[in-house]
Parts: structure tokens; sequence; C-alpha cells
């Protein structure tokens, strides 16, 4: 399979569906960066803080995995073969460990804000792989709607404050890199979702980080620096569960509903929603520059959206 398209005769419903599933997911996981910020003034480093949520939100992978295996077993579908579980779970290391964890490295050095923002821009690079890859075409308008994004970030960037070019660069770009590798996941997953379902490819996909991410913490840690405070804790189990488990499932229904692109450009309101999280429990406050670049990056993509919709 290699196209990611929609067909052109998609039911609307199911479209909608896909959109709406998009959407709630895109906002649940913009509660991330803010749930990361506060676990980090609870002294948890990031290793261990991905650890707790990888352990946390595991079992309900397992159980669902579980139901999800027996329910194809009893419709008399084929067991699945290795080399597709192997694929699912490199695809699920690629975003559940690696984005996951430039992404939590990023969030030491940079806002939540920020964060959210920057990550929320990678829609350019499922285009670009898009076209690489899976010889998709690259619709004018989605390079003339990136233009107002990234415009809107170097606008953000210059009117840095004095001193912190240093962490603001090395923040930046570990985000990028995970904002690169959670665009080449929404690719390379939706055959994959295709051919085994949303839910138990979700599955397959965080169990295989899950060992990743307990190996990195075992090899950099004694298993004693799990035990965290309560503010941690609960910090640790709203990421688990609130910002991972659930818009995991949301967001991998939704790619099973619609192209890569359009779940790419559906969450618009993410930054929206981290903006003014970040500004209420965090008392992140932007100024008027970064206002200005802000607009111009939701505006971009958004606008993106309203034409991919079309």
């Amino acid at each position: 399979m290699t196209s990611q398209t929609v067909p052109p005769s998609a039911p609307a419903p199911r479209l909608l569906i896909g959109y709406a599933l998009g959407a709630l997911g895109s906002v649940l996981f913009a509660t991330k960066g803010v749930a990361i910020k506060l676990a980090y003034a609870e002294g948890v480093d990031t290793e261990t803080l991905l650890a707790l949520r990888m352990l946390l939100s595991l079992p309900f992978y397992l159980v669902v995995g579980a139901v999800s295996l027996r329910g194809r077993a009893a419709g008399g579908a084929e067991p699945l073969g290795r080399s597709l579980v192997a694929k699912a779970g490199l695809v699920g290391i690629l975003s559940y460990w690696f984005a996951s964890y430039t992404d939590f490295l990023g969030l030491n050095y940079i806002s939540a804000q920020l964060e959210r923002l920057i990550l929320f821009t990678y829609p350019l690079f499922t285009v670009l792989f898009g076209a690489l890859l899976f010889r998709q075409h690259v619709r004018p308008r989605a390079l003339f709607a990136f233009v107002f994004s990234y415009a809107g970030l170097a606008l953000i960037f210059a009117g840095a404050p004095a001193g912190s070019g240093d962490s603001l660069l090395i923040g930046a770009s570990l985000v990028i890199a995970s904002a690169i590798a959670f665009a080449l996941y929404q690719l390379l997953a939706k055959p994959l979702i295709g051919r085994i379902g949303p839910s138990l490819f979700t599955c397959i996909a965080m169990s295989a980080a899950s060992i990743v991410v307990v190996a990195q913490f075992l090899l950099t840690h004694p298993v004693g620096a799990l035990a965290v405070s309560p503010n941690a804790f609960a910090c640790s189990l709203f990421l688990a569960i609130g910002a991972t488990v659930i818009p995991s499932f949301l967001m991998n229904a939704a790619l099973h509903r619609i192209s890569a692109q359009a779940n790419a450009v559906i969450g618009t309101l993410s930054p929206i929603a981290t903006i003014a999280l970040a500004a209420a429990i965090l008392g992140e406050v932007m100024t008027g520059t970064e206002w200005i670049g802000a607009v111009l990056i939701i505006a971009g993509v958004g606008w993106f959206t309203l034409m991919e919709r079309r």
C-alpha cells in the first residue's frame, strides 16, 4: 500500500468522525507539555518521567490488545504475522519512544507554549515525506500555508529575550527532531493500521516502545528513582492516561478514517489549548511579538486544514 490519501468517495460521516476524533485527540495531547512542566517542577528528570508514563499506561494497552486479539480470532481473521508485528513495533518505537523522548528533553529548555507551537508545524514534514516516500502530490497551497507558519516561528525566535539563545536553540532542535519523527510515524502507521486495526496497532506500538523506554531507564537510573513525590506521581498518572492512553487511541482511530495529512493539520486547537493552559497553570506569558508569531503559525496550518477538508 503506497498511498495514504482517503478516496474522494469516502462517506462524509466517516470523514467527519475522523476529523472529530483527530481534534479531540489533539487537544488532549496539548495538555502533555503542561503536565511535563509540572512534573519537572517536582524534581523528576526526563528518563524517570518517561518511564513512569509508559509503565502506568502499559496495562491499559495490554488489556485492550488482548481483547482485540480475541476479537480477531473470534471473527476468523488471519493471525498476525511476525513481520507485521515487528513493523508495528518499530513504528511505535519511532513515535512513542524517540519522538516522545526528544520532545520531553526539549521541554527542559523551552516553554510549553513554544514547544507546542514548534511541534504543531510537523505537517510540513508529513507533506514532504509523503511526497518523497509515497509519491503523494504536494499541493502549492500546502507550501504557501507553511510559509506563514515558519514565518511565525522565525518571528518568535527573533523576539526571544537576550541570553536565551543557547537554551532556545537546543530545545527547539530537540522538538523539531520530535516533529520529524512524528511526521514519519503518521505516514508509516496508516497502512499498518489498515491491516491490523487501530486499537491493536496502538497496543503493539506502545508495548514495543515501553520495552525500549524501561530499558533506557534501567541503564541510566536505579529502580528506586521511580519512587517520586505524590504530586509528581499525580502528574505522571495524568500524563499516562489523559495525555497518552486516551488520545493515542483517538488519533489512530482518526488515521483509520482520514488521510495522514488531514490528521496532521486537524489539530488547529492544540496550540491554542496549550497556550491557554500554560498561561493559567504555569504562568507562562507571551509577548506581543510571540502572539503575532503564534497567530501566523495557527493561521497557516488552520488555513491548510480548511482547504484539505474542502
